[in-house]
C-alpha cells in the first residue's frame, strides 16, 4: 500500500517537473529579454569595477581579477536562484487557485519546491551563453573538480534555504492579498545582502555580521564564493553545515507559518 502511494506521488511530482521546460518554451520572449538585460548588467559591472580599481590594487583583500570573477559569476547565477514563491502564492490567492491547490492529493509545499528545483536546473542550462560572456569579460573558472562539487552542493542547499525563507514571507499573502510591496521589499533586501552587487567581504564588519544573520548570502555569496575562490575550498564543509542548519530551521518554521496562515484564506472577490 505504501509503495503504491509513493509511486502515485512520484508520478505527480514528475509531472510537475516536466511542466518547467514547457514554461520556458512558451515564454521564449521573456527568457530572451532576461538574458539581454543580464548581459547588459554584466557589461555595466565590468566597466564599473574597472573604474573602482583604477587607483588601487586591492579592496577587501580582493584584486581586480578576483572581484571581476566573483561579480560576473554572481550575475550569471543570480538569474537562476531566486524563487517565484511570493508572486506565485499571491497570484493563486488573487485568482482563487489556492483553493484548488489545497484539494490536490499531494503536498503543496513539496510540489512548489520540486517545480522550483526543476526551474533552477533548466535556467542554469539556458544561462550557459551568459557564462561564455563572463569568460569573455575575464572571469576565471576553476579546474579542480572538487571546487565544482562544492559549488553544486552549496548551490542546492542555498536554493533550498531561500525557497523556505520565501515560503515564510509568502504566507503573509493570506493576510494582505497583495504581493507588490512584499516583492519590492524582498528584492531590495536580497540584492544588497546576498552578495549579488558586491562581494560581502568588501562590506564593513558590522554589515557582514548582519548579512551572516540573514539567509540571502547562502544562495549567492557562498556558492559563488566557492566557485570564484573568494571562499577557500577548505571552508566548504563548515559552509555546508551552516546552510544545513538554515534548511532544518526554516523547514520547521515554514511548516508552522503555513499551517497558521492557511487557516485564513481570503481571495479577492469572495
Amino acid at each position: 500500500m505504501n509503495t503504491l502511494i509513493l509511486r502515485r506521488h512520484w508520478r505527480a511530482f514528475a509531472g510537475i517537473a516536466e511542466m518547467t521546460p514547457k514554461f520556458f518554451l512558451a515564454y521564449r520572449a521573456w527568457v530572451w529579454l532576461a538574458f539581454f538585460s543580464q548581459g547588459l548588467s554584466m557589461t555595466i559591472f565590468l566597466f564599473f569595477w574597472r573604474a573602482v580599481y583604477e587607483n588601487t590594487d586591492q579592496i577587501g583583500g580582493l584584486n581586480l581579477d578576483q572581484t571581476l570573477t566573483y561579480v560576473l559569476l554572481a550575475q550569471v547565477i543570480s538569474l537562476s536562484v531566486w524563487t517565484n514563491v511570493v508572486s506565485n502564492m499571491g497570484h493563486m490567492v488573487r485568482e482563487g487557485q489556492i483553493g484548488v491547490e489545497f484539494l490536490r492529493p499531494i503536498d503543496f509545499q513539496w510540489a512548489q519546491y520540486l517545480g522550483g528545483i526543476s526551474q533552477l536546473a533548466i535556467s542554469l542550462l539556458l544561462n550557459l551563453p551568459l557564462l561564455g560572456l563572463a569568460l569573455l569579460y575575464g572571469a576565471q573558472l576553476p579546474t579542480d573538480v572538487r571546487v565544482w562539487i562544492a559549488f553544486l552542493v552549496s548551490l542546492f542547499l542555498g536554493y533550498t534555504v531561500i525557497f523556505l525563507f520565501d515560503w515564510c514571507i509568502a504566507c503573509l499573502v493570506f493576510y494582505t492579498t497583495e504581493v507588490w510591496g512584499l516583492m519590492v521589499f524582498l528584492t531590495g533586501v536580497s540584492a544588497f545582502f546576498s552578495g549579488v552587487l558586491i562581494p560581502l567581504v568588501m562590506m564593513p564588519t558590522w554589515l557582514q555580521t548582519i548579512a551572516a544573520a540573514l539567509p540571502f548570502s547562502q544562495v549567492v555569496f557562498v556558492p559563488v564564493g566557492l566557485l570564484s575562490g573568494t571562499i577557500p575550498l577548505t571552508e566548504a564543509p563548515a559552509r555546508w553545515l551552516t546552510q544545513l542548519i538554515w534548511v532544518i530551521g526554516l523547514a520547521i518554521v515554514s511548516r508552522i507559518c503555513f499551517q497558521i496562515a492557511s487557516r485564513k484564506v481570503t481571495v479577492q472577490g469572495g
